[in-house]
């Protein structure tokens, strides 16, 4: 995992219009921030900068999902259900809790078949990606969330490796002594129960635990899963000192339907492969971490303030794969199943100076990952000889995977004009990827690499008019192969894939803000990034899949997020995004399996696999103390390039979504909050994600079908 940082983007200053402690503290390892006060409606804003400001004001592309949001968007298990409402991003829900959501952020992440790749993920700044840029979100506990943060474009840069966006979660601060009971029910069994509480104690103390367990039966056949969360979080406060440790716990077994081919998906996408049912697919999983924040506020002088964190956990993860008896037979076979455990951990210094018209932050952190991987059959042999699919048999792969990065950071900011202000900033750190082969009968795939990058960012604001601000920047980024994109050289050789070089890009960004109050509120963002030696597949034979270097692509396209509040019972928002993402030199990749070496070219022009030219959300509601909240929501995707060859799609739908909301005080401090949803209201059929580049041509992943949600949520005053 990695360090989730407080990084370069998370240095403060107090704001003149923030009037509460701003989570900031809430936030254990006080990760990119934004708050929103009860009295204000503009949010304010760290992430990206360095120093705390209304978003309004930050230089770059940013939104903010508050929760109330989140709460109305559903049931708060995945962060598919309300991030649609940010512009240039894409979080797509498998509908399958044995893979992660598939999400990229202006096409960075697309590649990824299954977890999330080239994004950097953080909760409570904790990281939830690693060092080499693989990662996870299905522990993230979003009932707790107060806001999700997402920032796009050049200034993620600054969050070091595989950092094409930013995607933070932070839990809400302890403001009041209350307990809190949650049910959820909805279609195709889901059933979910939560609990918290939490306290202001004497002496600057505080506490909040909570924990929920999740069922659900799925719409198509073996999609059951469960999911148990449990966090503590301990919190002091002095008048100079703030520390705050917290504890967690997640664990999830589920089955894995896998995905539909073609024709399979146009004959009944409700149905699931034989595949699943014959090779028992699925995947448990299970997290356990600790963390603890120590930030100390100077009185007097030009430093203002040092912050500490540091972080420790486990993640071990058992998948049981469609992988047949004569394939796992190959000598070079890692087996079908997988399963590992993972140990990480982290810590990050970090220091701000503030002076009349410049601020400046700096600091220093180290990112953690030891894998202990093994592979086995995932079959014995009965009485006749015959595999029995779906259980563990012989040891096939055992190693030690690692990664590390150490990293520098500095940035600045100069307000050299009344309405001019110039940002600055370089992070710089080098990633190490080795794997240590102790199961030598099939070869010795041991290696280590080493990448050292620098990535600056530069930035420039300038505020027109007092509702009118415009920005640009400009960043160099830099993403390292995955420890699973180095595991295997293409030529079949053993050893690590050594030929695999990082891939580096070059983004630029223009864009505006116009505010008209608290009744309108518009950002529109150009973008254009570059990249050099795309990382992409160069052979899959034997049950290995090999990546290469694929030369250059070009990502292009334009972003826009509105609000309008045309009377005072009545709000609008909408957002569309605009993203062409190409190939622009040919390379050759496989065709199907097995397939040995590359057998077929990719064309320049072609689509990059996992990216949709345009998608929109659009939502309308209306407000009443007597009736509550109605309101109508509209999503809406194109045509999804499922791989590189850009010979298969997946089509582009439009959905409606209806729901209700109220809230009922139900005795002295308590309170019962209602929500009724129904989802895809026109039962419509379409596919939610895909598995891009599968090499089965198992690409498609039904989304949900008409859904109903009845959400209860008590809270009451201790």
């Amino acid at each position: 995992m990695v360090h989730a940082r407080r990084l370069p983007s998370a240095f403060h200053r107090r704001a003149p219009r923030a009037r509460v402690a701003l989570a900031t503290l809430a936030a254990f390892g006080a990760g990119p921030l934004a708050a929103q006060t009860e009295t204000e409606t503009e949010t304010i804003v760290v992430t990206g900068s360095v120093a705390e400001r209304r978003a309004f004001d930050a230089p770059y592309a940013i939104g903010v999902v508050g929760a109330e949001d989140l709460r109305r968007a559903g049931p708060m298990i995945n962060l598919s259900e309300a991030l649609a409402r940010v512009p240039g991003l894409v979080v797509a829900n498998r509908s399958n809790f044995a893979q992660d959501l598939q999400i990229s952020s202006r096409g960075f992440g697309a590649r990824a078949g299954f977890g999330v790749r080239g994004l950097r993920l953080l909760a409570d700044g904790i990281p939830a990606s690693g060092p080499d840029g693989q990662g996870q979100v299905s522990h993230i506990d979003l009932a707790g969330a107060e806001r999700v943060e997402v920032l796009r474009g050049p200034f993620s840069a600054l969050y070091g490796n595989s950092s094409g966006g930013v995607i933070s979660v932070v839990s809400a601060p302890v403001r009041r002594a209350e307990a809190e009971v949650g049910l959820d029910l909805g279609s195709y069994g889901l059933r979910q129960l939560r609990a918290a509480v939490q306290a202001p104690l004497a002496g600057g103390w505080e506490i909040r635990a909570s924990g929920s367990a999740m069922d659900w039966e799925g719409f198509r056949p073996h999609s059951e899963a469960e999911r148990r969360l449990a966090n503590l979080r301990v919190g002091w406060r002095g008048e100079a000192d703030t520390v705050i440790a917290s504890a967690s716990h997640y664990e999830q077994p589920a089955d894995d339907p896998l995905g539909l081919k073609r024709a399979q998906f146009n004959a009944d996408p409700r149905q699931t492969t034989p595949e699943a049912e014959t090779y028992d697919t699925r995947k448990r999983s299970r997290q356990d971490q600790l963390g603890i924040n120590w930030r100390h506020r100077f009185a007097d002088g030009v430093l203002r303030e040092f912050e500490a964190s540091a972080y420790a956990g486990q993640r071990s993860v058992t998948q049981w794969l469609a992988i047949a008896k004569g394939t796992q037979d190959n000598p070079r076979h890692g087996g079908g199943v997988a399963d590992f455990d993972r140990d990480y951990r982290g810590a990050q210094a970090q220091w701000r100076w503030a002076w009349e018209a410049v601020d400046l932050m700096a600091g220093a952190s180290i990112e953690d990952q030891r894998d202990d991987r093994r592979g086995y059959d995932n079959y014995v042999l009965d009485a006749d000889g015959q595999p029995v699919y779906g259980t563990i048999g012989t040891l096939r792969r055992d190693e030690i995977d690692r990664a590390r990065t150490r990293d520098l950071f500095t940035q600045a900011e100069w307000r050299f004009a009344p309405r001019w202000a110039a940002s600055a900033g370089l992070r710089a750190g080098r990633v190490t990827l080795s794997a240590d082969d102790r199961y030598l009968s099939n070869g010795d795939d041991s290696g280590d690499l080493s990448f050292g990058y620098a990535n600056p960012v530069i930035g420039l604001r300038w505020q027109a008019a007092p509702s009118l601000a415009l920005h640009a920047s400009a960043a160099r980024g830099f993403e390292a192969p995955t420890l699973g994109e180095l595991a295997y050289r293409p030529d079949g050789a053993s050893g690590f894939n050594e030929a695999l070089q990082p891939q580096k890009s070059r983004q630029l960004e223009l864009g505006a803000k116009w505010r008209a109050g608290d009744t309108l509120d518009l950002d529109v963002a150009l973008f254009e990034t570059l990249v050099d030696d795309e990382i992409g597949i160069a052979s899959n034979a034997g049950g290995r899949a090999s990546y290469q270097n694929v030369g250059r692509t070009l990502r292009r396209g334009a972003e826009l997020s509105a609000g309008w509040r045309p009377a005072p019972a009545w709000r609008l928002r909408g957002a569309l995004t605009l993203l062409d993402a190409r190939y622009r030199d040919d390379f050759r990749t496989c065709s199907g399996i097995p397939c040995p070496a590359p057998d077929v070219t990719v064309p320049s022009g072609n689509r990059i696999a996992g990216t949709q030219r345009v998608s929109a959300f659009a939502e309308a509601a209306w407000r009443s103390a007597t009736a509550g909240e109605w309101g109508l929501e509209w999503r809406a995707a194109g045509r999804t390039a499922a791989n590189d060859r850009n010979t298969d799609f997946a089509g582009g739908y439009a959905l409606a979504a209806l729901r209700w909301s109220r809230t009922l005080a139900v005795a002295d401090g308590q309170r019962l909050e209602l929500l009724l949803r129904v989802d895809n209201v026109f039962d419509r059929d379409y596919a939610g994600s895909l598995i891009v580049n599968d090499a089965n041509g198992r690409y498609f992943e039904t989304g949900s079908p008409r859904s109903a949600l009845l959400a209860l949520r008590w809270v009451g005053a201790l």
